[in-house]
């Protein structure tokens, strides 16, 4: 029993010998104390995107037939109207040429009528009727020759060919794909924004005027062109609860292609925002707290509510107001409640210093 008393007499003393070195050492040290500041900044955030050419068709064959040539290779620019395939559709020249033949013999046949009703040799109904045949020999052969034109395949506007589908000699039916072609004059990106940033974009937008957002390329390097979104899906997707947003780039050295993906840059502005460096806090069951410093130099913790995050700093929405003085620095060495002398660092200095050690 008495050998109990001695070791629980040791161990009291031992505890007390240790807390009273431990009051001492937060005695001996200087914290670094700063406030929470109110300014106008900003941060970029990041959406995956998908890259679309402003234009991008199949061209199929209107006829069938086999094909004759093509004259423009696979990636090649194609100014908009160069013939770009041939197609021989040997039925399509044989009805050319049965629809020549039957509208010279009508044609004949109606300037010998009126000839011979010029002379009152036939009557006016006569003529009407050779006129009639004459007018519908050359709407068939009009008819033969269009049929005969879709054999040429001409580029609707200036872009790049892709893959070539067919080969040479190739028998085509109609509707078959001969290859696509994109115009990537200009491009759209389109990328997907959550419900309440999407709102959040909608109120602080100033009335007239569009988002202008970046475009960060696969190989992580920034596009040369700004984007402006212009378009602006009208449903939300109930799964995703995301919004489709579309940008619209100018693509003038044609770096960009059809089907590319990337990553669209938007800042985003905070106007008057109270702000404290992320280091400043600490997390207890997925709840964010600071350690302030009252009159007395005695640490209370208090609750915060981040409505941002900011590269090592934090926009404050609730829970401090400018004058609080915050433990910026040792909230591993303090506890609730603590007595602390500490150094105070202007906001503006603390910040500057966090941008430099960012960079």
């Amino acid at each position: 029993m008495k050998k109990l008393l001695i070791l629980l007499s040791l161990a009291l003393l031992l505890c007390e010998t240790s807390c009273e070195e431990h009051v001492k050492e937060k005695e001996k040290i200087k914290f670094l104390v700063t406030s929470p500041i109110r300014m106008d900044t900003s941060t970029t955030k990041e959406y995956v995107c998908q890259i679309k050419a402003i234009r991008h068709i199949e061209l199929r064959a209107l006829e069938r037939g086999y094909l004759q040539d093509y004259f423009i290779d696979e990636g090649k620019f194609v100014k908009q109207g160069t013939l770009m395939f041939q197609i021989l559709p040997v039925l399509y020249q044989a009805d050319q040429q049965k629809a020549l033949a039957e509208m010279n013999f009508a044609e004949i046949e109606y300037l010998n009528t009126k000839a011979l009703a010029d002379s009152n040799v036939v009557s006016k109904n006569e003529l009407l009727m050779a006129k009639a045949k004459f007018e519908r020999a050359k709407a068939e052969l009009n008819l033969a020759q269009a049929h005969l034109s879709f054999a040429q395949i001409r580029a609707p506007f200036d872009g790049i060919m892709n893959r070539l589908e067919v080969r040479k000699g190739s028998l085509l039916d109609e509707g078959d794909l001969l290859t696509s072609l994109s115009d990537i004059s200009q491009m759209w990106v389109y990328f997907n924004v959550p419900e309440a940033e999407y709102l959040d974009y909608k109120t602080n937008l100033i009335k007239d005027s569009n988002m202008k957002v970046g475009l960060e390329m696969a190989n992580n390097k920034m596009f040369n062109q700004i984007g402006v979104v212009e378009t602006i899906e009208a449903d939300f997707n109930n799964e995703t609860g995301n919004l489709a947003f579309r940008a619209t780039f100018q693509n003038p050295d044609r770096l960009l292609r059809h089907g590319e993906t990337g990553n669209v840059i938007v800042n985003v502005p905070f106007k008057d925002a109270l702000i404290i460096p992320q280091k400043a806090t600490f997390e207890v069951l997925n709840t964010k707290y600071v350690y302030v410093v009252d009159k007395d130099n005695v640490l209370k913790s208090r609750e915060i509510t981040i409505s941002n995050e900011i590269p090592n700093l934090y926009v404050i929405s609730k829970g401090l107001v400018e004058g609080d003085k915050i433990l910026l620095e040792g909230l591993r060495l303090v506890s609730e409640d603590d007595k602390i002398e500490y150094d105070y660092k202007k906001p503006k200095d603390v910040i500057r210093d966090l941008n430099i050690h960012a960079e």
